[in-house]
């Protein structure tokens, strides 16, 4: 199977509503092997949350399965993903499943059994990449990696409750955010990385899916340099949109830079969705972004639903909240949009959502992607 081409891709996009999303870890879940252990599946939850990203309207869900659940219980990771897909679908809402994983922002290698509790103060302190960073650079371990790629998309390469494939969410990614602030996973995790990156391109072709693949690209300028340098310009980000059929990109900015990043990857005339965004300490708002992504037929999947155990809500460590050109106020919630209970953090925020998701749904409302 080979990469998409340009009319297929824009053809995919056409026939679907525009998509507006969340990335999705239930609150009970200190990360993504908490969330799908069989012990710490919390289906209450999970059902409960995204019930109400149905009723704000949200229509697609991005998740991370992990590779440690795939290795110790697969046929249950597997039975688990498609009870998942399922309720989601029941509410409206497709499924983004994203294989791989080396944001290790807790600064730990992922470890098989019960996670620890959430340090205090500290935003998402637990969060494990998949396989581990440590894990991308051992070759030896790569037979295993395939498997798990195969054995998944092979689960639900026909699913129509699937829209596409994220295969490998920021590789090459080494920060860390942990109590001592933010640092640097030591070693050569880059060319690693970008190679486990395209051969799991590679296995998934040959799996025949019948969606299409992705992995955002995720470096962008600093704030001095934003209007005079191009985004996306490391050597990976350049093979992934290169093996990609639709593009997909991550932009946590305000809305007139992501602008600019939307030009500069427009020239590449395929979908456009933006997987990761929203964090209001860098002015990545709902009230003036969202308006941008829908009127531009960009696709956006916000990070974060409710407020919980990842401690998402936080904001960076202040040195790279301020790389951003933010200012990290404790007081102002970074990512999620609701409480525990449900209660919406800015109602306004959800209006937006509503408002929006509505017009794209309807054929009769100005507005529509076509």
């Amino acid at each position: 199977m080979e990469r998409w081409s340009e009319a297929d891709a824009n053809a995919w996009w056409a026939a679907r509503p525009w998509i507006c999303g969340v990335n999705f870890l239930p609150s009970s879940a200190v990360n993504f092997l908490e969330m799908w252990r069989a012990e710490t599946f919390d289906r209450v939850t999970i059902e409960r949350e995204l019930g109400w990203a149905a009723e704000i309207g949200y229509n697609a869900i991005r998740v991370n399965p992990h590779f440690l659940v795939w290795k110790h219980d697969r046929g249950g990771l597997l039975d688990r993903l498609d009870w998942l897909i399922g309720v989601a679908d029941a509410h409206g809402i497709a499924t983004i499943p994203c294989l791989f994983d080396d944001c290790g922002f807790g600064g730990a290698e992922p470890v098989w059994g019960p996670q620890s509790e959430p340090v205090p103060g500290v935003h998402n302190s637990r969060a494990v990449a998949s396989p581990g960073r440590e894990a991308v650079m051992d070759r030896t371990q790569w037979p295993d990696f395939q498997d798990y790629v195969r054995g998944v998309v092979r689960a639900f390469r026909a699913d129509a409750r699937i829209p596409f494939w994220d295969v490998y969410n920021e590789p090459g990614n080494r920060m860390q955010f942990g109590p001592g602030g933010y640092s640097r996973f030591e070693g050569d995790l880059e060319p690693h990385a970008q190679a486990l990156m395209e051969a799991a391109f590679r296995w998934m072709r040959e799996e025949n899916p019948e969606q299409p693949l992705t992995v955002g690209a995720w470096s962008t300028p600093v704030p001095r340099d934003v209007d005079h340098v191009n985004p996306y310009q490391t050597a990976i980000d350049r093979s992934a949109l290169l093996h990609s059929d639709i593009v997909t990109f991550h932009a946590y900015w305000r809305a007139s830079r992501v602008a600019r990043f939307i030009d500069y990857l427009s020239v590449l005339d395929r979908p456009m969705l933006c997987t990761e965004w929203m964090a209001r300490a860098v002015d990545s708002r709902i009230e003036d972004q969202l308006h941008m992504f829908h009127d531009r037929g960009v696709g956006c999947i916000q990070w974060g639903l409710v407020r919980g155990r990842s401690q998402t809500h936080l904001p960076w460590p202040s040195a790279l909240v301020e790389a951003h050109g933010g200012h990290p106020d404790r007081s102002i919630w970074f990512h999620d949009v609701l409480h525990e209970d449900g209660r919406p953090y800015a109602p306004h925020e959800i209006d937006t959502v509503r408002s929006l998701t509505r017009r794209a749904h309807d054929p009769g409302q100005e507005g529509m992607r076509t």
